[in-house]
């Protein structure tokens, strides 16, 4: 039977616009990005397995257990050990740093500015470097998490590959994620979370030619992470429910505590910094003075060494009077900022979501005293303390809920969880207006919160948008004291000079020599690559 006019028609355009797209899809060489994120993926799986690996060993050699039940083995271990550890571990710390670079161990923040700025790029030797710095902090019993070396690690690969491969910018930012959530969920039993978190925290935006990358490499971390840790949830949560929605007005306030708690955790941090830079003392001996300190802190708290679930779980199940959370919720605070401040690695996350916790259960421990026949377990509130603070701090309120659903299964917490993730979030960013990447990265002179105008400015250079001079012409300045430009200033400089003096068109000299003319850069050629550059950021955050 014929096929009819029309319906051949149809179909040829069909099938000429599936065609289109396929071309599409191979100009931009989105195949070869997805085997090559899948790549990142078991690479930054793999290594993920090896850090955490390493932190054991060297807290085996430390308390002779490479357990992350911390607290346990330091109880159990001769009394002298318990600060013996943190010192011999700034010991090792100031003798890496004397010889590595001036720089502290890498993290997320360094991972958003490679992100940003394309000049800025990972090094794997920096990240291999402050993998092992960290680890030896953490194991050494220092007060850090180990998932800011480990998304910094798994940046550096994800970099390192894209630069071998030489894929579009775009696919360059795509891979650099791709390590960071294969990092995220290899470290955490977390692969819904790392998705998340590299999309909001590091890629800053959601577009979907880059959820299927970064999903394969999530799910290459996680499933490396499982046949080698096993599936269980990072935390033992008992069977956990709301008991009344009358009980929603308590979870707000819980949000407003933990948003002052998270400010005072991120001031701490901050003070910290800036008192340990304007002490004069050698670098080398600035994490042996603060391992020392925290070894003390540690003798009389031992809930404070290492990552501190341990800590976490034993507030998740009540078995912690009130008055030591109270104590332990400053505590931690305290010898975090020490341990970070004093040079050593490691990062935040794990930390806050230790005052998180501390600080639900405690909340929850006095709403249970005040309305007994009305408040949940003191353990759901630690749930939601741990989200709220956390997220606060990190300034993820989505990423970091799905962590703490994935850490702890408690997904029948949700709409109380992210009640109070939402309203600790918002007071934060009301009052602060930044997360700790972000303040970091505004101590650097770079705020991202203003757009991508900012890194587009710092990223392109005059000799993008630059006309050489041809063989034989102008081989000197026309005229002697007006402004110039170099091939390597940034279109940021560029446009400013322009602005100032209201020229159109300013020569460009040779930066070893400024009598020597090598070209003309017109105000009109900036403007139209700056144009360029912002639909192209458009269109990379909307594909």
């Amino acid at each position: 039977m014929p096929v009819p006019t029309r319906m051949r028609s149809q179909l040829t355009r069909r099938l000429g616009w599936l065609a289109a797209n396929l071309r599409d899809f191979r100009a931009e060489r989105q195949h070869v990005l997805w085997a090559l994120a899948l790549a990142v993926g078991v690479a930054a799986g793999i290594v993920a397995v090896l850090f955490c690996e390493l932190i054991g060993l060297v807290q085996l050699l430390w308390i002779g257990s490479s357990s992350e039940n911390t607290l346990t083995a330091a109880r159990s271990a001769a009394w002298w050990l318990v600060p013996l550890g943190p010192l011999l571990a700034g010991v090792a710390v100031g003798m890496l740093l004397t010889r590595i670079s001036s720089r502290r161990a890498g993290g997320v923040a360094d991972v958003i500015e490679a992100r940003a700025y394309s000049g800025r790029t990972l090094g794997l030797r920096d990240g291999l470097w402050s993998a092992l710095v960290s680890a030896i902090t953490v194991g050494g019993g220092g007060s850090a998490g180990r998932e800011g070396p480990i998304v910094h690690l798994g940046a550096t690969l994800g970099e390192t590959i894209a630069r071998r491969a030489a894929p579009p910018e775009w696919c360059r930012r795509t891979l650099l994620s791709a390590g960071v959530a294969s990092a995220v969920a290899a470290s955490f039993n977390a692969p819904f979370a790392g998705v998340l978190f590299a999309h909001e925290v590091v890629l800053g935006h959601y577009a979907l030619r880059s959820f299927v990358p970064i999903m394969l490499a999530a799910t290459a971390g996680s499933l490396i992470a499982r046949q080698w840790f096993g599936p269980d949830a990072a935390f033992t949560m008992p069977d956990y429910a709301v008991v009344s929605y009358w009980e929603f007005p308590a979870f707000v306030l819980l949000g407003i505590v933990c948003a002052a708690v998270a400010l005072l955790f991120q001031l701490a941090l901050r003070i910290a910094d800036d008192g340990a830079r304007h002490i004069d003392v050698p670098l080398w001996l600035r994490p042996v003075i603060g391992g020392a300190i925290v070894g003390l802190i540690g003798l009389a708290f031992p809930q404070v060494l290492g990552v501190g679930y341990e800590t976490t779980n034993l507030a998740l199940s009540g078995q912690l009077s009130l008055g030591l959370m109270l104590t332990l919720v400053v505590v931690k605070t305290v010898a975090t900022a020490i341990t970070l401040g004093s040079r050593f690695g490691g990062g935040i996350f794990s930390p806050a979501l230790v005052v998180g916790g501390l600080t639900g259960a405690a909340f929850g421990s006095m709403a249970q005293s005040v309305f007994p026949d009305l408040a949940s377990s003191g353990g759901l509130y630690a749930i939601l303390g741990m989200g709220a603070v956390a997220g606060a701090v990190f300034g993820a309120p989505i990423s970091t809920a799905m962590i703490v659903f994935e850490l702890t299964g408690g997904y029948r917490l949700s709409i109380a969880l992210l009640l109070t993730v939402a309203v600790a979030q918002g007071i934060v960013q009301a009052l602060h207006g930044y997360s700790w990447f972000q303040w970091q990265l505004r101590l650097r002179g770079l705020d991202l919160r203003e757009g991508p105008h900012k890194p587009i400015g710092a990223n392109a250079r005059v000799m993008d948008f630059m006309e050489p001079l041809q063989d034989g012409t102008e081989p000197d300045r026309p005229d002697g004291g007006g402004p110039v430009l170099r091939p390597t200033d940034t279109l940021a400089a560029a446009l400013r000079a322009f602005d100032a003096g209201g020229h159109d068109r300013l020569p460009v000299v040779d930066p070893a020599n400024d009598q020597t003319l090598v070209g003309w850069a017109s105000h009109l050629a900036a403007l139209q690559h700056f144009n360029r550059a912002l639909v192209q950021s458009s269109v990379e955050e909307h594909r």
